[in-house]
């Protein structure tokens, strides 16, 4: 099945996520991506090893579909393979300071000297403007600077999230940013530029909260994971478990009413509004406590969703494999990978297009996999890689 970027070349440069994941959905879509690494292996490659090779899963997640080679840039021969690679390709995915880019050759003016319509896509944790452009960062910083660890967890211990979903959120974007660069090269023949970065993502998600605190000066804090803007809004023990219930709108909280079967509170004017309720949210989680520890987490669930409420499970990692809904769904593919006991599940394309959608062709490649079936179509022999590779240049 084609792709909607089939032929389309994209070399990822990228380190951890922003830059990888944003290469992977390109690479999903049909696009030719090669992850190029150091000689040694980048980063990402390497965190919380599963294989035997040292592997690790965000790297199963972020490396499939793509050819992979390894490549020192900072060399005078690197930086020619570097100028070789950038005229065979379309896009360039980097998530590295300016300064790195520059040494690299991977700088935008850099790259339209070799081609003039090339597309770079960068990733900063700060943005190329202000005091901060130069500073390093990951995902847990743009947590913290942009209000959102604040309003997490509780009043005496701020709280990031555990899953990065900064990192995950500026690839994403930063994908969709890259499209519509290709949609414009395609209507002028002209590249561009792309930036996304980890606060702007940040800023970007927690904005209806900073919206409220600049209007209203509300000065919110932590109430764990209880809602503060509607209720029940909060997470309850049941008899084998916990679960999930997020009721937002008067609707849902009148067919909550009816499920405790007391439509009194309708008339309470402590709960006349979403805002109301939240603030008073500590009663209703208590009766809805009361509810929910006399039931399982099953019939919990099922009375729920008889009654239109939103809830779920909150799952560990092994039950939410096993969630029949995830199963069914179709979200996952087993993928196998050298030195793996056992396939590993890989979370298919986000976004499904009926007509082109994405798809996972290949497992992630081990390092340096396809250097010289690249190295080839640049032109280099078999003798001059191997002397490139004996200077630790590929």
């Amino acid at each position: 099945m084609s792709g909607v970027l089939d032929g389309i070349r994209v070399l990822d440069f990228g380190r951890y996520i922003a830059g990888p994941y944003c290469a992977t959905l390109l690479s999903d879509l049909g696009a030719e991506v090669i992850r190029i690494e150091k000689v040694d292996g980048s980063e990402d490659r390497f965190i919380s090893p599963i294989a035997d090779g040292g592997e690790g899963p965000l790297f199963m997640q972020v490396g499939r579909n793509k050819l992979g080679m390894t490549l020192n840039p900072m060399k005078p021969e690197g930086r020619e393979v570097v100028k070789k690679l950038v005229a065979t390709a379309d896009v360039v995915v980097a998530n590295l300071p300016d300064e790195s880019l520059e040494k690299m050759g991977l700088d935008y003016e850099s790259l339209k000297a070799i081609k003039e319509d090339i597309i770079l896509t960068t990733v900063s944790a700060f943005g190329p403007q202000g005091p901060y452009r130069q500073k390093v960062g990951f995902d847990g910083v743009g947590q913290a600077m942009s209000g959102n660890m604040h309003v997490t967890g509780y009043p005496d211990e701020p709280m990031k999230n555990w899953v990065p979903y900064v990192d995950f959120g500026t690839a994403s974007l930063c994908a969709f940013g890259t499209m519509a660069a290709l949609m414009e090269r395609q209507r002028t023949g002209k590249g561009q530029c792309v930036q996304g970065s980890l606060l702007g993502t940040a800023l970007t998600f927690a904005n209806s909260t900073l919206i409220e605190q600049a209007v209203i000066e509300i000065d919110r804090v932590a109430t764990g994971n209880r809602g503060q803007v509607a209720a029940p809004a909060d997470v309850y023990k049941t008899k084998d478990g916990w679960i999930l219930v997020q009721a937002l709108g008067q609707p849902l909280f009148e067919r909550w009413c009816n499920l405790m079967d007391e439509d009194h509170w309708l008339e309470d004017p402590r709960f006349a509004s979403d805002i109301l309720r939240g603030d008073h949210g500590d009663i209703i989680s208590a009766r809805m406590s009361e509810w929910t520890e006399q039931r399982t987490t099953e019939d919990a669930i099922v009375s729920l969703e008889k009654a239109r409420i939103p809830a779920g499970p909150v799952h560990s990692p092994r039950t939410a494999l096993e969630d029949p809904q995830v199963k069914a769904g179709g979200y996952m593919t087993d993928v196998d990978y050298p030195g793996l006991s056992r396939p590993a599940p890989l979370s298919k394309t986000p976004i499904r297009l009926s007509e082109t959608p994405g798809e996972i062709r290949h497992r992630a490649p081990v390092l340096g996999e396809h250097t010289d079936q690249i190295m080839a179509e640049l032109g280099y022999s078999t003798t001059e890689v191997g002397a490139l590779r004996a200077k630790r240049v590929v």
